[in-house]
């Protein structure tokens, strides 16, 4: 920060000494249309805020209200920098020499505007900067990978762990043989690696505003701190769209390489949550075989799908609605790659009446859905992250495949303490 501002205030000083080649520059003809070159200059810029995507892996590590001052604070920075350091750039360089030192053009305007050692002083800090990104890189998608496997979206092996060290090691070295065959692919093209990187961006911004905006409309009653109205969140679904599709434009090449990386993370997404589906399939073709080859691989394949279907997950029920029960057991069935589902009832007494009309719906859900074992397990309590946490700990079954209904603004804890419980139902 303390580089940047001196560097604005280095070049500031030369613009005024020479302001010749900002005037120059100004009168050089635009490339496009000025709307046009208003529009792709917003679609290039927005590559300059890329980093907000990733605060959101460090919330759950953050003090309460500090997650919405570090999104200000970021904010703020580019959006008083990123302008003041373009115009001072302009100052110094003519367009060509920018056009020429578009990878170091920070480095050329200190060089030009401070001499040989405060550019090399830029260049340091550039370097600096850049490590701390990519260690950012490293930190955010091995976290982000981690939970992803944990929620069996990704591969199990991914969670392999170094046993000096405790670490996932395979996310990664995995992401980084994903990187260097994205660089070696563009053939180290800088800009068609920013290019890339910003439809990433983008995508992952049009994804906040519209689970936003879903979020609003399935789960208006969650109680939340700070709320976004819903011109805020059609604005900034249209700003993301337009630099989205933009950027498309200006390098439409590009799109085939992100497309590639796109189809190859989905792929394996989809071969994930489709597994049991494969499974069978296989089942079946091998069923129709030889028999040896049936004495060889159906009962390995009928033990891999019963050990992935031997997960359990826990539904928190709140009375005895036999509508959102249902709905319950029908996510699970439908979205969930187990046959064994733990309803948790936590109560205060024995004489409580909805224990027996709990059990009573449950029997005639059993009935209805005969794929799954439904059991009803009673915890005698008040519903607390602490008593979440006992009863995973006791029936071994991790948060985040534990859920409850969506609750209502009264609800009076933060969802954020229990570790990962998801919302599944009204």
């Amino acid at each position: 920060m303390g580089s940047m501002v001196f560097l604005i205030f280095v070049a500031g000083v030369y613009t005024l000494q020479n302001p010749s080649i900002f005037a120059e520059n100004l009168r050089s003809p635009l490339k496009y249309d000025w709307p046009l070159s208003i529009l792709f200059g917003f679609c290039v810029a927005m590559l300059g805020v890329t980093g907000f995507e990733t605060s959101a892996n460090y919330i759950e590590e953050q003090q309460k209200g500090v997650f919405p001052k570090t999104l200000f604070n970021s904010w703020l920075v580019v959006f008083i920098l990123n302008p003041i350091l373009s115009v001072v750039c302009m100052g110094v360089l003519s367009l060509p020499t920018l056009e020429a030192h578009h990878r170091d053009v920070l480095a050329k305007t200190a060089y030009d505007a401070g001499g040989k050692y405060f550019g090399l002083w830029i260049s340091a800090d550039a370097a600096l900067v850049l490590a701390g990104s990519v260690l950012t890189a490293f930190v955010g998608v091995t976290g982000l990978v981690r939970r992803l496997a944990l929620d069996r979206l990704l591969p199990q092996v991914l969670l392999a762990e170094n046993r000096f060290r405790r670490t996932n090691h395979l996310i990664p070295i995995t992401f980084f043989i994903l990187c260097v065959i994205l660089f070696m692919a563009l053939g180290g093209r800088v800009r068609s690696l920013a290019s890339v990187y910003t439809l990433s961006f983008l995508g992952v911004m049009t994804l906040f505003a519209l689970g936003n905006m879903i979020l609003k409309y399935k789960r208006g009653r969650i109680r939340r701190s700070i709320r976004a109205t819903w011109p805020t969140c059609f604005a900034a679904l249209a700003a993301v769209l337009v630099a989205l599709v933009g950027n498309v434009v200006m390098a439409p090449g590009n799109l085939i390489y992100f497309l590639v990386y796109f189809a190859l993370v989905a792929g394996v997404t989809l071969i994930m949550f489709e597994r049991i589906r494969i499974l069978k399939y296989f089942l079946y073709f091998v069923s129709q075989g030889p028999q040896h080859l049936q004495d060889r691989f159906a009962g390995v394949t009928q033990m891999a799908m019963d050990k992935i279907r031997s997960q359990k997950v826990v539904f928190f029920a709140k009375n005895d609605n036999l509508e959102v029960l249902n709905k319950a057991v029908s996510y699970v069935q439908q979205n969930e790659l187990t046959k064994w589902l733990k309803v948790c009832y936590v109560y205060r007494d024995l004489n409580d009446p909805m224990i027996r009309a709990i059990a009573e719906n449950l029997r005639v859900i059993d009935r209805c859905f005969p794929k799954i074992v439904v059991d009803l397990v009673l915890v005698q309590g008040t519903f607390s992250p602490e008593v979440v946490a006992q009863v995973s700990a006791r029936l071994g079954v991790p948060r985040n495949f534990m859920f409850i209904a969506c609750p209502g603004d009264r609800f009076p804890h933060d969802l954020a303490d229990f570790g990962g419980v998801r919302l599944i139902t009204h």
